[in-house]
């Protein structure tokens, strides 16, 4: 049987914008994994009228409803009080939770127990109990009228924590199937010519589909199976893969990695190769980005941010008749960039960036959006002039970083570094 889920988030600080919902994204991607599909996201203030406005809603249309958040021990948290009324489920005093809440207080906060904490060991009658490792508020699931309903705590590190030690258990009986999916990264193409090229499979497929996901640099496309076991949903998914990079070429740059600096670092190990950044308009993201990950100083030398001219010309040695005759954003400038940071710093390959991120023109004029890439091998120096055009400062610099990554990336597979 498939089952159709929905989440409910509850908290007035997660409408206000304080928090992010970042539970309901982990949960979502949890019970993909266990083979429930996830059909709705809800959000609800501490309001027990509106949260039982949206579980009357959801329980027309969800047989699992997973509820988090509101479990706490303060006057706002009525989500146990709310579910319990709605589904007509009195609650109960369970004394040996009430008497662990205690022990924890007293070992890992050195205090009493507050008496208003009390509230939390009061469950749904015949639930089954989740033990919270790591806080005070347990939860629970129970069954009622083919509806499964869970109440899970709302600090991140809490909910996880009960999720993959009871909650998913629990879950994992209610599931016949899997979901598997993997995510087939490509760059140099836009949202919309991917969709082109590929509409014609994609409007078609059901079971495995193929949906896309435009990011600020890239474009993520995701297959996805549903199946009996694992093994089978990746025989499904292995000729959707296939054909995608057929139909996608060299634009495709790997599957399941978090990006194009990941995919470099990948390569590089592999070949025992390093490289060296030169930044302006970037101002380090380059660096910043690759040094994020662990096991990046096997291949990464250091940078050089050279935002100012002068420090191109100082601290690069980039000839101040290059900087004078054509400017700080030019072609001869961002090759000059590279092979100096390539021999100031001793690395296999330099890549540069020099460009105009905004919101004006440069001195000489030069348009918002123009942006030099360079990359300096041993046998020869690339350069890619982007046009990208009025866009914030953030995705000018994000796309001028991947373009760096993907003029890098082409190289160490033999490809043409200066091909989009």
């Amino acid at each position: 049987m498939a089952h159709r889920a929905e989440i409910i988030a509850v908290g007035t600080e997660i409408l206000l914008g304080n928090i992010a919902n970042t539970d309901a994204q982990y949960l979502s991607r949890e019970l993909s994994g266990l083979g429930i599909g996830v059909y709705w996201h809800t959000v609800v203030g501490d309001n027990p009228e509106r949260l039982r406005a949206a579980l009357d809603i959801a329980r027309g249309r969800a047989d699992i409803l997973i509820l988090v958040g509101g479990l706490g021990p303060t006057y706002d948290d009525l989500t146990k009080q709310t579910v319990c009324a709605a589904f007509g489920r009195p609650l109960e005093l369970h004394r040996d939770i009430l008497e662990g809440i205690r022990d924890f207080y007293r070992a890992a906060l050195h205090r009493e127990m507050p008496e208003n904490n009390t509230r939390q060991a009061e469950l749904p009658v015949e639930c089954t109990v989740f033990d919270n490792a790591v806080g005070t508020a347990p939860g629970c699931a129970f069954v009622s009228g083919g509806t499964q309903v869970l109440l899970l705590p709302g600090p991140p590190h809490e909910l996880e924590t009960m999720f993959a030690r009871c909650a998913a258990p629990y879950l994992r009986a209610l599931s016949g199937e899997v979901i598997v999916s993997h995510d087939i990264l490509c760059f140099g193409l836009g949202e919309s010519s991917v969709e082109e090229l590929l509409h014609d499979r994609m409007v078609h497929m059901e079971n495995p589909t193929l949906a896309t996901y435009a990011k600020p640099a890239e474009v993520r496309l995701r297959a996805t199976a549903r199946a009996a076991s694992r093994e089978e949903a990746e025989a499904m998914l292995s000729p959707v893969t296939a054909e995608v990079r057929a139909a996608l070429g060299d634009y495709v740059y790997g599957v399941d990695v978090s990006g194009l600096p990941e995919e470099c670092l990948a390569l590089l190990k592999e070949q025992g190769l390093t490289f060296a950044a030169a930044e302006s308009c970037t101002g380090g993201l380059i660096a910043e980005q690759f040094t994020s990950l662990p096991g990046a100083s096997a291949a990464f030398r250091g940078g050089v941010v050279s935002y100012w001219t002068s420090v191109k010309a100082a601290v690069l040695g980039v000839p101040q008749a290059v900087l004078d005759e054509f400017g700080a954003v030019s072609d001869p400038t961002a090759r000059a960039m590279a092979e100096r940071v390539r021999t100031i710093t001793g690395a296999e390959f330099g890549v540069s960036v020099t460009g105009v991120a905004g919101p004006d023109r440069d001195e000489r004029g030069n348009p918002v959006g123009l942006v030099f890439v360079g990359l300096a091998a041993p046998e020869a120096t690339f350069v890619r002039k982007l046009e990208l055009g009025q866009r914030r400062r953030d995705r000018i610099r994000a796309v001028a970083a991947n373009h760096a990554f993907d003029m890098l990336r082409r190289r160490l597979t033999g490809l043409d570094p200066e091909a989009l």
